[in-house]
């Protein structure tokens, strides 16, 4: 189940560059109504935030991100099957513009973990004031990766996530930062433009649309605060998170 808030149709002014007179558009996901309504309570005070839309499961959350391309979605991670971080992971990867807050009623290194690997920019507990989440809510707007502060902090889970890094989207320079904030399958779209490809022939080599191409793409220049497909690609290269073509 889900529900609509109906306002105008409004678009980010470029990657990471967010015009002040643009809301920041929010979707709301969580199992409980009586939670819902208290967030939405808190959030619609703030003058610059429009709630888009609520859901109450998994299927009316992946509906309704596609439906109104919120900015950020703020989620319960403890919801019913499929669960929280598959629908994280889902949003994510067919909404990739989306920053996903990712909700929790306790500290869980288990979570965590699932929670960045899945494109989570922010961890926070539920019981989590008013005015803290207000505060992550507009940081994660402007490109921030908090769930990274998570990690640092936690030796344990640390250790898995570079792993995890390592294997899936670093190539080679052991210089390269523990957290890269692409996911694998941004990387994996930036490897092969970094060859020369155009967003079809990368499509047609992913055997994905090329409209999901250019979500990733606009998805990547917020993550990395650069203008253009070429400043993407020289970053990620400077960073190891891609190779450097061969002649």
């Amino acid at each position: 189940m889900s529900m609509n808030y109906s306002g105008p149709d409004r678009r980010r002014g470029g990657p990471d560059r967010r015009n002040p007179d643009q809301q920041i558009k929010i979707l709301l996901v969580d199992d409980h109504a009586l939670f819902r309504v208290g967030m939405r309570n808190i959030l619609e005070r703030e003058p610059d935030f429009e709630i888009v839309a609520e859901a109450e499961d998994s299927r009316g959350a992946f509906d309704q991100a596609q439906q109104t391309t919120p900015d950020i979605v703020l989620l319960d991670l403890s919801l019913p099957p499929p669960g929280g971080i598959e629908t994280t992971q889902r949003i994510k990867r067919e909404v990739p513009s989306a920053a996903i807050i990712a909700l929790a009623v306790a500290e869980d290194e288990d979570q965590l973990f699932d929670a960045i690997k899945a494109g989570a920019a922010a961890f926070i507990l539920k019981d989590i004031s008013p005015d803290d989440l207000v505060t992550i809510i507009r940081r994660v707007n402007t490109g921030e990766y908090l769930i990274n502060d998570k990690v640092f902090a936690r030796p344990n889970v640390a250790s898995r996530v570079l792993k995890e890094f390592r294997e899936l989207a670093v190539y080679g320079q052991e210089a390269a930062p523990i957290f890269a904030p692409l996911s694998p399958r941004e990387v994996e779209i930036l490897d092969n433009i970094a060859k020369g490809m155009t967003n079809k022939q990368v499509a047609y080599a992913l055997s994905i649309s090329e409209q999901t191409v250019k979500n990733h793409m606009s998805s990547i220049l917020r993550k990395l605060s650069v203008n253009d497909r070429t400043q993407a690609v020289v970053y990620a290269m400077k960073q190891g998170w891609i190779r450097i073509p061969e002649d």
